[in-house]
């Protein structure tokens, strides 16, 4: 009886200490890029990483009501749409361009050095950060729904999308980069969705 009592307190605490640290870890995201500081939004590593843990390492700490399961799968796909553009902001600005000339613009693209004649430079890759959000919910709830198809349908979309932009070398660099950053930790997010449900 005690043993029984202890084991739910147990995953009580498990179960909420989930939920608080998804939710501290998504208000942090909102703050990083509200004041465009994308360091901060790598707090979001934690708790996505503590529940990739969990699920490699088979941790099996059952939910002591499904709400704390639909709770911590909904906090956790938040955070993998909110928290994935600091982070990708972050690799991004780790990442060297190969063109020195080229640097972010107001509008979210980068700019690039044109073509010879009347436009010195131009920019490119505008509205990455809009694309980034719509493709993490994109993947995530293909996930979720166990329709990869659809990942590879969002991957397609996008390099077609911006195949007339990636003709500088810094474009492809910064899309290849962002999109594989965007597109692993989505499916990282997933994962953990996927494992906490089953």
């Amino acid at each position: 009886m005690i043993q029984g009592l202890l084991g739910v307190l147990g995953s009580t605490v498990v179960w909420f200490g989930s939920i608080v640290v998804a939710l501290v870890a998504l208000a942090i995201a909102g703050v990083a890029i509200r004041f465009h500081a994308p360091r901060l939004g790598l707090a979001a590593l934690v708790p996505v990483g503590l529940g990739a843990a969990a699920a490699v390492f088979g941790l099996d700490v059952l939910p002591p009501d499904p709400a704390y399961v639909t709770v911590v799968s909904i906090a956790i796909a938040a955070l993998g749409i909110v928290a994935g553009n600091p982070i990708t902001v972050w690799v991004l600005g780790r990442a060297k361009s190969p063109d020195p000339g080229a640097d972010d613009s107001e509008h979210g693209g980068i700019v690039v050095a044109g073509d010879t004649g009347a436009r010195a430079t131009r920019e490119v890759l505008r509205g990455g950060w809009i694309i980034g959000y719509l493709e993490r919910i994109a993947i995530i709830a293909a996930i979720v729904l166990g329709r990869f198809e659809i990942v590879a349908a969002v991957i397609a979309v996008k390099g077609l999308g911006r195949f007339t932009e990636l003709d500088n070398a810094a474009a492809r660099e910064r899309f290849i980069i962002g999109t594989l950053t965007s597109i692993i930790w989505a499916g990282t997010c997933a994962l953990v969705i996927v494992a906490a449900n089953s």
